[in-house]
């Protein structure tokens, strides 16, 4: 999910491409394992919150001389390239959405990492050690500036002005898009949801395994609504001054609710450089590099000892809307029967 450039990227990761060094030297030239004395890290990473991890992989590498590597893909494809290399391990920190991290738990990708999340609360972590929340991250949905979207309800939506000219990304393969199947389900019930979303799909454009490259085409105006969520999209507003509002459809009573999706991180099984990879996951969970989840990503961070920015930030804009907690490992049990329904209830 994400931009277009960075699914063309996921692609070309998918086929065996190295990874790409995001560290920087002192003077603030690019590094690599061989200039930090062989010391690296391999992150696979869902995309999103590069320019974070950029200014903190930086700092990491000035404080450790550690190189750090980041692979960035779909939530999906993150968790299916570290299953392909089982047998050579090459990731050393997983970092996706859910239900994929569940997913990755429940196929054995993962393993205790040992590293103090005692700031982070339960509902954030796996109480088995094997993955803790990174940043806290919301769905939410976008509209061009042509549309009143401070009007948009769920039932608008259906309106054959949309026709078209709507797109979400596809359950089970993006994480925004099995979150607006997982909000849904939990607004409507399940078949209510399955009903639903048959009614959107004489709007929809059509499938997209990418969340991120819809958000160019709101800002042009070849799409007047699509799914995204709160941190990517504030994010290209700032980075690219993209002109399309966030939003949150409203039901009939005018609640507006959406789901958490937040970036999780685990230790891989089998990760080749174990001891360094526990040492970027501490500094990475760290109060310091935590507090820059706001400014620089525009993500909340779970310490429960980080406030989020009040101002123009992301709890700016959760203000009102109704945060609806979900059990991700029951939807993961669910999942394929949940993703098949789907399917059929929507011929796609």
């Amino acid at each position: 999910m994400r931009t277009s450039k960075r699914l063309a990227r996921a692609a070309m990761l998918l086929a065996g491409v190295t990874a790409v060094a995001f560290t920087a030297a002192c003077g603030g030239t690019g590094t690599d394992a061989a200039s930090t004395g062989g010391k690296t890290v391999t992150v696979y990473s869902a995309d999103g919150v590069g320019g974070w991890y950029k200014n903190q992989f930086d700092a990491f590498t000035k404080q450790t001389g550690i190189a750090v590597n980041l692979v960035e893909a779909g939530s999906g494809e993150v968790v299916n390239r570290v299953d392909k290399e089982q047998s050579n391990p090459q990731a050393d920190v997983v970092v996706t959405l859910p239900p994929f991290i569940q997913k990755a738990k429940k196929s054995g990708l993962l393993q205790p990492s040992g590293v103090d999340t005692a700031a982070i609360p339960a509902t954030d972590k796996d109480a088995d050690g094997q993955y803790v929340t990174l940043a806290n991250n919301y769905l939410c949905f976008i509209a061009n500036p042509s549309v009143d979207a401070a009007g948009l309800t769920w039932e608008k939506l259906l309106d054959p002005q949309f026709k078209g000219k709507l797109q979400y990304s596809t359950p089970g393969q993006a994480g925004d898009g099995t979150a607006v199947l997982v909000l849904l389900q939990q607004l409507r019930g399940k078949q209510g949801a399955l009903d639903y979303l048959a009614a959107l799909q004489a709007n929809n454009v059509g499938p997209s395994s990418s969340t991120g490259k819809l958000q160019a085409k709101v800002d042009k105006g070849e799409l007047l609504i699509a799914n995204g969520d709160v941190q990517m999209n504030l994010t290209t507003v700032k980075e690219k001054g993209s002109k399309f509002n966030v939003f949150f459809p409203a039901a009939a009573d005018g609640t507006r609710s959406t789901v958490s999706v937040p970036y999780v991180m685990g230790l891989a099984k089998g990760a080749p450089h174990k001891d360094d990879a526990t040492k970027l996951m501490s500094f990475l969970l760290s109060t310091d590099a935590q507090s820059k989840l706001g400014p620089d990503a525009f993500a909340i961070s779970p310490r429960t000892d980080v406030k989020a920015p009040a101002d123009g930030g992301p709890a700016a804009t959760l203000k009102g809307i109704n945060v609806i907690a979900v059990d991700w490992n029951k939807v993961l049990t669910d999942l394929d029967a949940d993703v098949a329904a789907y399917q059929k209830a929507t011929g796609s």
